[in-house]
């Protein structure tokens, strides 16, 4: 049996050999809308859909190109076709992360013409991993040892309509692909 899963728009994906055609912006922004984070065990819903736009608006905020601003509203679309595994469960399964990888890969040639450079990921990777601190703080109540990030953009962690989150992950998605803001 292949890694194929069937999407919200029927398309049929396999994880192993993915097929940039059957990449859908649609697909993801529904996904993402409904997918929770920390694997739900959270004081309240906050899907991996938010934690993109927040991610996305935080980019913007620190005068990131267009094309950032865009990758980092992508930057867990693999989780639309994977799954959110917490970080500390991915560590042990080195398979899942090369997968996870070229995956992403393939959606940032995609929606940007190319994956990013090292440099690009770790502006990104800052941004992702100061809204872990928050989230762990404020979702998990299990504050990191590490001092608060300084951001922009503070998350708002108000439980947010599936449907409200996909349609507003999407008109993100086409402002940035236009070049404009969406904020």
């Amino acid at each position: 049996m292949s890694p194929q899963i069937t999407t919200y728009s029927g398309k049929h994906f396999d994880i192993t050999h993915p097929n940039p055609e059957a990449i859908c912006i649609e697909d993801i922004a529904h996904a993402l809308s409904l997918i929770c984070r920390g694997n739900g065990h959270v004081t309240t819903f906050y899907s991996v859909g938010q934690h993109c736009l927040q991610c996305a608006k935080e980019a913007r905020a620190r005068n990131l190109p267009s094309h950032l601003v865009l990758a980092a509203l992508l930057h867990d679309a693999t989780e639309c076709y994977m799954s959110d595994v917490p970080r500390p469960m991915k560590q042990l399964m080195p398979i899942y992360r090369q997968t996870e990888a070229r995956l992403l890969d393939v959606i940032y040639e995609k929606f940007l013409g190319q994956p990013l450079t090292a440099e690009e990921t770790r502006l990104l990777k800052d941004i992702d991993n100061a809204f872990l601190w928050y989230d762990l703080t404020y979702l998990l109540q299990d504050k990191p040892d590490s001092a608060q990030p300084q951001v922009h953009c503070l998350p708002d962690y108000e439980p947010r309509p599936f449907a409200d989150v996909e349609a507003e992950y999407l008109q993100c998605y086409r402002k940035c692909q236009e070049g404009k803001s969406w904020i």
